[in-house]
């Protein structure tokens, strides 16, 4: 029987260390931690989504300091594609909260990429808008224009779905291939007829445009094809599980925060210096916009996903057919 003299100083600090952070992480004490780093690489961009909550308020950070997770902020990104090809590189860990489809297009794509935590917005506030006396009141009034989307992302879904529900082939719109940062000045030129976009860009164009809504993705829209995602890469994830699973309990808690503390979380999400005004604050405020956070095990969610993917590859919006079950971190 080994001698409990033996035993450092060093050997028990660290055995409590290991078997505190098992607790933190919801494993019994004495099980292994699985993860070879002790830093996490997280992808933000400068729109209001839980993520930028998640990077603004702190808790965020102290959670996974208590867990002996530094956290390091890499961006910002104007959309989540770009996002997918930094964590594809390894210059990240985590896209941020964002689009599924272009999350399938880049795993159709070849990039090694695993899904490990979905999230939907309520109410949903996509919106195809078009400046006022543009002569563009309705989805008809589309034909033979101009429309900004980003391609394989949340703006061409949502033409293709309004297309589609008022009888028009895809081929009498002409599709205009944009990143927002781009298709914000378009529209305000002219360059571009009408603009299907997400929040909070679609909600500051509305103001500053005077623009008005021509497709509301809650109040037009009776399905749901694309939701926000965060992926990382497949071989991270295995390496790393409990990572996964403390970044997703953490993100859980931002969302329960955010949803219980609408003022805050919108002062939070408008920025400082503010990215947009009053007005459209108070408009969000208005919508007491909820965060529902569902995890890969989800399987009533994960079949949504897979309806949402056919639609999709139907529609040629993705190039080929997925199953979602297998694009899934195991956590």
């Amino acid at each position: 029987m080994p001698s409990f003299k033996k035993l450092s100083r060093r050997s028990l600090l660290a055995a409590a260390a290991a078997t505190s952070g098992a607790v933190a992480l919801g494993l019994k004490p004495g099980a292994a931690l699985s993860r070879n780093t002790d830093k996490v690489r997280l992808t933000f961009g400068p729109s209001g989504g839980l993520t930028l909550i998640a990077k603004e308020r702190g808790a965020f950070e102290k959670t996974l300091a208590d867990q002996g997770l530094k956290v390091e902020w890499v961006g910002p990104f104007p959309n989540h594609a770009p996002t997918l090809q930094a964590v594809t590189g390894n210059s990240a860990d985590f896209s941020f909260g964002g689009s599924t489809t272009p999350a399938l297009a880049a795993i159709i794509a070849g990039s090694p990429l695993v899904f490990t935590q979905f999230l939907i917005y309520r109410p949903r506030t996509t919106a195809i808008i078009a400046r006022d006396g543009s002569g563009i009141d309705s989805v008809k009034d589309l034909v033979g224009k101009s429309v900004a989307v980003n391609r394989s992302g949340l703006g061409e879904f949502l033409l293709v779905a309004a297309l589609e529900k008022h009888g028009l082939d895809r081929s009498q719109v002409k599709f205009v291939y944009l990143n927002p940062p781009d298709a914000a000045p378009a529209l305000a030129s002219g360059k571009v007829d009408a603009w299907s976009m997400w929040s909070p860009g679609v909600d500051i164009a509305r103001v500053e445009y005077k623009a008005h809504d021509v497709f509301i993705e809650e109040r037009d829209l009776d399905f749901q094809i694309d939701f926000t995602t965060w992926l990382t890469r497949r071989q991270f994830a295995e390496e790393n599980a409990d990572i996964v699973r403390a970044v997703n309990a953490a993100f859980k808690a931002e969302a329960d925060w955010a949803s219980a503390n609408p003022e805050d979380a919108e002062k939070i999400a408008q920025g400082t210096p503010p990215r947009y005004g009053e007005v459209v604050r108070e408009n969000f405020l208005k919508l007491k916009r909820r965060y529902e956070i569902y995890p890969v095990t989800d399987q009533n969610f994960v079949a949504q996903l897979q309806n949402a993917a056919d639609w999709l590859v139907e529609r040629k919006v993705l190039p080929e057919k997925v199953t979602v079950a297998e694009l899934l971190a195991k956590v």
